[in-house]
């Protein structure tokens, strides 16, 4: 029995969660189709997510497919939870990438099918609800290929669009074997002779899809089911199955962490080679940590079943790893998680409801961004607030929602701010010698900070003798410029930039006779975890930094005669439009907008196109806060080394002199 794992993907409402029911009831695995309206879907079990009809958390479905054995992940279409289908992205072996035909390429599509193209996962495409009113077949497959430079294969064509009768009459046209042979030589060649054998179109197209070279591309309805057994024998016999050696070392993926009903952890893991048992001890992410297996499930005929072992290829539930973390690798380390989305752009305070525990908040918060490390929290204790960073007013609404339903925590936000970045506008550095200048500790530190440019990150260097003190010490001066760069001059994070370590010094070891270790004469870590945030500041001080904040890329589609009222509009919500097209019925703008604007942006644009106004938007970058504007200032949650006399009082409890 060969495996499968396969992820739907979509923008919001383009119908993946029914394509879902579609296809578990194809399978025979359920006797009757879920609805996303009715909230009976099997892979939206979440209350919230039948509630509000919308998918929240990725779900995983296994269904058989004659020999092949399908693990089904559907993952939430809705851009505030593009956490969730990031985590997804590493562990597939192909993906259906489900678009509509009546609204066509959106903002997530683009999205999606970009990164699905950077990490060459096999993917087919899917045009769904050819049924719809103002449904299209043959112009989507053109702006897939045009706007997202994707190479479709139309698998067949779409009859009577639009109406209840639509349908989906399979067989690769002409088209077809023209996009094949720009990436087939072979295919080629038989194609300039005149003769080109269905076999050899058929094992080209299955060979270049599984190097994610081509796309092949179905039409259909998940309502009705036109398409879908199409769409099914393309899965099974274009995507590529799971592989990986049962009998080598263990080696898997964690890609979601969930609590079971007693606050247990539970992993969801890919196993890439080996074979998992229980009673196993397996180490576990960058610290190999080492875990004991005592439960597994694996899923099946749309169920999840307890085994007492998984092997290589297939994904199941873990128990007993206390420790695990999204991303952790399992057994001999794989690359490194990437993130291949942007962060978070949005930040906002929780405020607790009467009566709400403040602890038990605390850890509630801790459990939900344990969940999604997408999601950052932010604790203030001297103000005792609690901050975490957002997508989207979605996203915030479904923590409160989750907050009450599932801790029985009452509480509401203060209004989201963007989260903004700071970058060094130039060069600067600082030093403090050990036993001079009113330096309270016993170190030498020297420090200069360089920019460095936007994704770079953080680069540590040294300019002084690695051997001139214990490496200890150099570690301690790492870490604490790493975490004192979390905040800037006004606060914020600077994600990049080079600081090089310039001066270094200590005490040696001091004892008196017939006693032990004298601290107040020898140096310890402390003393460089103490004087380094002093150092830093003075260094990012003498560069200077200014502030950026993030900036979304954004599209509208509305008609052409409200053109005169949104630009004004756009003005007011400092949006800049970069290109405009105008048609005989609709114009399209395209330019960028502060993240701070986007929601008010979602707010105001049905108002003033009759309610037919589009709007996709994407973070796209960060940008300096524009001269004149008050720069924004992100309160402290260190010991404020910008305060030389308060820092000194919190950290040593003296004031140097």
């Amino acid at each position: 029995m060969h495996l499968l794992n396969l992820g739907i993907l979509a923008h919001i409402d383009a119908g993946k969660t029914s394509l879902t029911e579609r296809l578990l009831h194809s399978a025979g695995v359920i006797d009757e189709i879920g609805s996303v309206d009715a909230g009976s879907t099997r892979t939206d079990t979440l209350a919230l997510e039948r509630q509000r009809g919308i998918t929240i958390k990725s779900a995983v479905v296994s269904f058989p497919l004659d020999d092949v054995t399908v693990n089904l992940i559907d993952t939430p279409g809705h851009p505030d939870f593009i956490a969730e289908v990031e985590r997804v992205l590493g562990v597939l072996d192909g993906a259906v990438l489900v678009v509509s035909a009546v609204e066509g390429v959106q903002a997530q599509t683009r999205v999606l099918m970009r990164t699905l193209r950077r990490l060459r996962i096999p993917t087919l495409l899917f045009v769904n609800k050819i049924d719809r009113r103002g449904a299209r077949y043959d112009a989507v497959l053109r702006s897939v290929s045009e706007r997202l430079g994707a190479s479709v294969v139309p698998m067949g064509t779409a009859t009577c669009l639009g109406t209840p009768a639509a349908g989906f009459t399979p067989g690769p046209g002409p088209a077809a074997l023209d996009v094949l042979a720009e990436h087939d030589d072979d295919l080629l060649a038989a194609f300039v002779r005149g003769t080109v054998p269905d076999g050899l179109l058929r094992a080209s197209l299955a060979a270049r899809t599984r190097e994610a070279l081509v796309h092949p591309a179905y039409g259909g309805s998940a309502i009705t089911g036109a398409g879908v057994d199409a769409l099914i024998g393309g899965i099974r016999d274009l995507l590529p199955t799971a592989g990986g050696d049962p009998g080598g070392p263990v080696s898997g993926t964690v890609f979601k962490v969930e609590r079971g009903p007693a606050g247990e952890k539970v992993a969801y893991a890919r196993l890439f080679s080996g074979t998992l048992r229980i009673r196993d001890r397996v180490p576990c992410g960058a610290e190999r940590t080492e875990g004991r297996i005592t439960a597994i499930s694996v899923f099946d005929q749309g169920t999840d079943t307890r085994q007492d072992a998984v092997p290589a290829g297939r994904i199941a539930r873990l128990w007993g790893l206390t420790e695990i973390r999204i991303g952790d690798s399992l057994g001999v380390p794989r690359e490194p998680y990437g993130h291949f989305f942007a962060s978070p752009t949005l930040e906002t305070v929780v405020v607790p409801g009467p009566g709400t525990d403040r602890r038990a908040l605390h850890l509630a918060l801790t459990q939900l961004a344990e969940q999604d490390p997408l999601i950052a929290l932010r604790h203030d204790e001297v103000r005792a607030e609690t901050s975490v960073s957002l997508y989207g007013e979605v996203q915030k609404e479904v923590v409160q929602a989750t907050l009450a339903g599932d801790y029985g925590l009452d509480v509401t936000f203060r209004e989201t701010t963007p989260l903004c970045v700071e970058r060094l506008a130039g060069t600067g550095s600082a030093v403090e010698f050990n036993g001079k200048d009113a330096n309270p500790f016993l170190a030498t530190v020297g420090l200069r900070v360089d920019p460095a440019p936007p994704g770079a990150g953080v680069r540590f260097r040294l300019e002084v003798e690695l051997g001139s003190m214990p490496y200890a010490f150099f570690k301690a001066v790492e870490d604490t410029v790493r975490e004192t760069l979390d905040q800037g001059l006004h606060g914020w994070r600077i994600p990049d930039c080079t600081v090089t370590m310039t001066h270094s010094g200590y005490s040696p070891r001091q004892s008196h006779a017939h006693q032990g270790f004298d601290k107040s004469m020898s140096s310890t870590g402390q003393d460089f975890r103490g004087l380094t945030p002093l150092v830093l500041i003075e260094a990012l001080r003498c560069a200077g930094t200014r502030v950026h904040e993030p900036m979304h890329r954004f599209r509208i589609e509305a008609p052409a005669d409200t053109l005169g009222a949104l630009l004004p509009m756009l003005a007011a919500l400092r949006a800049v439009p970069r290109t405009t097209g105008t048609g005989d019925a609709a114009c399209v703008m395209e330019g960028t907008v502060p993240a701070a604007q986007v929601h008010a942006l979602e707010q105001r644009l049905p108002g003033l196109t009759r309610g037919e106004g589009e709007l996709d938007s994407a973070f796209d970058h960060y940008a300096p806060v524009a001269s004149g504007a008050a720069v924004p200032e992100r309160p402290r949650t260190d010991h404020n080394p910008l305060n030389r006399k308060e820092y000194l009082l919190n950290v040593t409890r003296r004031v140097g002199t």
